[in-house]
């Protein structure tokens, strides 16, 4: 089943690799494609033990050492120059194979879910470790995808001598929105000529303009405030803890005053340490998401104003530290429209019975309002949104505003599970 979405993604970058070639006919350019897919057909097994493999090793954001070092150690065999800790992130890295144009960027996440440790192939909660982290979005797929393609793609490159530069990346701490805003200011991405982005889903397909989704803030609220005995000298202290409650209070008030397309949840990470000691420090950590950058600085503001107001009510000192940003997503019409014609050329896997059951099962045991299993119905080319929609964010925005960008969504899931949990990590091994 993977080598049919596989086969895919080979197919869209040999196009751009031998349409710089001017000399190349459309029929050697078809005849290249068929060889990709009977290459991806020879070895699907590797594509799966390394789809294994990263699954087993679930790590969070900015902790995926194993998985890094797992998936530069097989390009490094396959003659890939190696750049590590881009961006001084010590599990960045970039891949690169070949010269000249064009040079392609190739890349998908790595991280994982916390407490969505699942045993696959299992339609109900069974946790491999119980409360360890798990691949509930599935991220375990993508960047074995996109070695596929580029393994399959270097094969011909090197047989008719093509110019072209392959560049592997992953998207490091995506569920954090944690590195692509770096990768894009330190200048990674200024010499490529365009990138295609992979992302687990449950259909075959690709957008292009305004896409469905939002950008987001990613920022921490500490208050500090003054320790004393909670029942001998209260009086004395000055309760951090109070000034979360007291922010989160006023956020709640401000919901009412902001439109529909707005998103904005939060954490607290540290709250005190015992009830008989008043907490002379806290923590609150929210993402505040819309749909365009003046929309989600308008919010931010807002949130920024209700922190300072609680740090004054309590007598405590605000600070506040932005950890990660997302832009909207905004992918070009000419890459998706030749994925597209790709996409039809291949199809939708044909799904065994026992997929099918599984899908089911699943979607039953999590009360999905789809319980039709798996699309048997392609996806067609999504133009722009008209208007916003609102929902999630992923900082492939960032990169998709520096230069032309697509995401190929492949079928690698179940439709109509809630996401970031458990049961997405059933299919995903």
């Amino acid at each position: 089943m993977k080598k049919l979405y596989l086969s895919l993604l080979l197919v869209v970058s040999l196009s751009y690799v031998v349409r710089s070639q001017d000399q190349i006919s459309p029929e050697q350019i078809e005849e290249y494609k068929q060889e990709l897919i009977r290459e991806i057909d020879a070895n699907s097994k590797m594509a799966q033990v390394m789809v294994d493999k990263v699954f087993s090793f679930a790590e969070l954001g900015f902790q995926e050492f194993e998985t890094s070092k797992y998936l530069t150690g097989i390009l490094r065999e396959h003659g890939f120059e190696i750049t590590e800790g881009i961006s001084g992130v010590p599990t960045a890295w970039l891949a690169k194979w070949g010269s000249g144009k064009p040079v392609i960027a190739i890349g998908s996440d790595l991280d994982c879910i916390p407490k969505a440790s699942q045993k696959p192939g299992v339609g109900y909660h069974d946790p491999i470790i119980d409360g360890a982290p798990g691949h509930g979005e599935g991220h375990n797929s993508g960047n074995p995808l996109n070695i596929m393609a580029a393994l399959a793609v270097q094969k011909i490159m090197q047989r008719e001598g093509l110019s072209g530069t392959l560049v592997l990346w992953p998207g490091v701490a995506e569920e954090l929105v944690g590195t692509k805003a770096y990768f894009t200011r330190d200048g990674y991405f200024d010499d490529f000529d365009l990138c295609i982005f992979t992302h687990v889903g449950n259909n075959l397909g690709v957008s292009y303009g305004q896409a469905r989704g939002t950008g987001l803030i990613s920022v921490e609220y500490t208050f500090e405030g003054e320790a004393a005995h909670a029942a001998g000298a209260p009086w004395r202290g000055r309760s951090a803890a109070d000034a979360v409650e007291l922010m989160n209070i006023g956020w709640q008030y401000q919901r009412e005053h902001l439109d529909p397309l707005h998103r904005s949840h939060s954490v607290i990470k540290n709250g005190g340490d015992q009830p008989n000691v008043v907490p002379p420090k806290a923590t609150i950590w929210y993402y505040f998401r819309h749909v365009t950058y003046p929309r989600i600085m308008e919010v931010y503001e807002k949130a920024n104003r209700i922190a300072e107001g609680a740090a004054m009510m309590t007598g405590t000192t605000m600070t506040k530290k932005v950890l990660g940003s997302a832009w909207p997503r905004h992918f070009n019409k000419v890459i998706a429209e030749t994925m597209y014609d790709n996409i039809r050329e291949i199809g939708l896997p044909t799904w065994s019975d026992a997929d099918q059951q599984l899908a089911i099962a699943l979607q039953k045991e999590v009360n999905s309002h789809d319980t039709s299993g798996l699309s048997n119905k392609l996806d067609t080319l999504s133009p722009p949104m008209v208007g916003f929609i609102s929902g999630g964010s992923d900082d492939i925005g960032d990169i998709s505003w520096k230069l032309p960008t697509v995401t190929l969504r492949f079928p690698s899931n179940i439709p109509g599970l809630q996401g970031h949990h458990w049961s997405n990590a059933v299919a995903m091994a």
